[in-house]
């Protein structure tokens, strides 16, 4: 009968083996921080700029009246009917409205925030005005059966600084996330513990014990 021939180690787990512990947690820093860092410098930034609008009641009408119209209106702010006339003011597609700007509304005041997002501060700031300003001019079409006006509380303003992560924080958060993976490489490790694969020697087991004699 033929030996079969015993299963050969892959030299690339030998060599694996062979790294120092803490070779993973410097690989995986080092690798999170790489990514992070690019990440950082590729993507471009990006600028937000806010206006303010408020619902205001007429004679007539109650507070309780214009914060109900303050939602209503800021649910329609990003209407192709208010991003149509925004459009000329902005000087952008509609398309890049409606992408662009995001509305928020508060259930105790009767307020409506206009925010835009662009890589270039100035179109924020034109963008984010020209649609409260759409917004104002569709409120004062519907005046008369609301009772409620629109009017500008805050125009928005340059941003002072870019509202996307700096690539120092995108590289401090990508080296670690990569420590984390490299400990956990690290606990997963084939031979953890310097036991290798080989397998746990089998147990011996006590042989039977001899009968006494009986007498006969």
């Amino acid at each position: 009968m033929t030996d079969i021939p015993t299963r050969r180690r892959l030299p690339s787990l030998d060599r694996v083996k062979q790294l120092p512990a803490w070779s993973a947690l410097v690989a995986g820093t080092f690798l999170g921080g790489l990514f992070g860092g690019a990440y950082g410098l590729l993507t471009p930034p990006s600028y937000t700029a806010t206006s303010y609008v408020v619902a205001v009641p007429a004679k007539g009408a109650t507070p309780d009246a214009a914060r109900g119209f303050a939602q209503a209106y800021g649910r329609v702010a990003t209407q192709l009917a208010v991003l149509g006339d925004a459009q000329v003011w902005a000087g952008v597609p509609v398309g890049t409205l409606r992408d662009s700007v995001r509305t928020a509304t508060s259930p105790d005041a009767p307020m409506v925030s206009v925010t835009a997002t662009s890589t270039r501060p100035e179109e924020a700031v034109d963008m984010a005005n020209a649609v409260s300003r759409a917004l104002t001019r569709h409120a004062e079409d519907t005046q008369g059966s609301t009772q409620v006006r629109l009017v500008q509380f805050s125009r928005a303003v340059k941003p002072g600084g870019p509202a996307t992560t700096s690539t120092a924080l995108t590289t401090l958060v990508g080296a670690s996330a990569g420590g984390l993976l490299g400990g956990l490489a690290l606990l997963a490790r084939p031979g953890r513990g310097g036991r290798g694969d080989d397998p746990a020697p089998a147990a011996s087991v006590p042989g039977p014990a001899a009968a006494a004699d009986v007498p006969r």
